[in-house]
């Protein structure tokens, strides 16, 4: 990680110089992160990027996710990879392309053992903080790595990864060199066969983007699913919408629907074509192509 820099008037420097979290505001090298404690649980900190929420810890129980999206691509995750009543061995080398805190990392590394986490941060002192704050596993169970996302992921050898997340934002939306169908092409190389690219897309209620990275995933692999509230589906709101691609099945768990529709916020799985139809009449996402 870099070196500390002095911290600005009004700014906490990290841990408050005690080690582990401490709430504050920090100036990290894209704006400024927030630390806010969970006040109905005294393990749980909330993580601000220039005022968005970003990520939820709890640094007693990396199981606990409490953004509704993480649980959905986790069960997703989980339906795809079972895990047997004695434990996980199976040995996931996952690629989360945005790091904030990590969230997503530390749940696969308790579920899945011996899996294998490359997180990539774009900003270099907030990974610093997010090291000095959560306690997070050590390399090679998780690794974050500075850099930007679609560069990180030309670099990376072919067949290399059994899954890839997307929950990359510039504020509310994803930018747009991680949605076409150039970078899809580099995820496709960089996934073993069987291998699952699972995106976090968040739109508004028009449902462009979705619907655009709905046609773009559906063009790059043989099986789609996707994952959201009603509300959300049908345009009422801004929000979160997960959509992945494999070229193995997805979705096909028979508790995984009842697992969703069990949560705090109720969501639905869209099967290969019910994606298809969504994104039916959108123009896939090229780079030469307007946002």
């Amino acid at each position: 990680m870099g070196r500390q820099r002095t911290p600005k008037a009004g700014v906490e420097s990290p841990s408050g110089g005690s080690g582990g979290p401490a709430a504050g505001t920090y100036e990290i090298d894209t704006g400024r992160a927030e630390l806010i404690p969970d006040g109905d649980n005294p393990n749980g900190w909330l993580l601000k990027l220039n005022g968005v929420q970003s990520s939820h810890v709890d640094l007693a129980d990396p199981l606990r996710l409490d953004f509704e999206y993480m649980r959905w691509i986790m069960a997703l995750v989980q339906s795809r990879w079972p895990v047997p009543s004695g434990g996980s061995r199976d040995k996931l080398r996952a690629l989360h392309l945005g790091g904030a805190a990590c969230s997503m990392a530390r749940y696969l590394v308790a579920v899945y053992p011996e899996s294998r986490n490359v997180v990539v941060e774009i900003d270099a002192k907030l990974a610093e903080y997010v090291r000095s704050w959560f306690d997070l596993p050590r390399a090679p169970l998780l690794k974050i790595r500075v850099g930007e996302a679609r560069l990180v992921t030309e670099s990376l050898a072919d067949a290399s990864r059994d899954l890839i997340i997307r929950d990359v934002f510039a504020g509310a939306f994803t930018p747009k060199p991680l949605t076409t169908a150039e970078f899809i092409g580099q995820v496709r190389r960089v996934l073993a066969p069987g291998g699952v690219y699972v995106v976090n897309c968040g739109d508004a209620p028009a449902l462009t983007l979705a619907r655009r990275e709905a046609a773009t995933i559906s063009g790059a692999f043989q099986h789609t699913a996707a994952i959201a509230d009603p509300a959300m589906l049908k345009g009422r709101r801004y929000g979160n919408i997960i959509i992945a691609g494999s070229d193995s099945p997805l979705g096909q768990s028979p508790t995984l629907p009842r697992e969703l529709l069990a949560g705090a916020v109720p969501a639905h799985l869209w099967n290969d074509s019910q994606v298809r139809s969504f994104g039916r009449t959108a123009q896939v996402l090229t780079d030469k192509s307007a946002p």
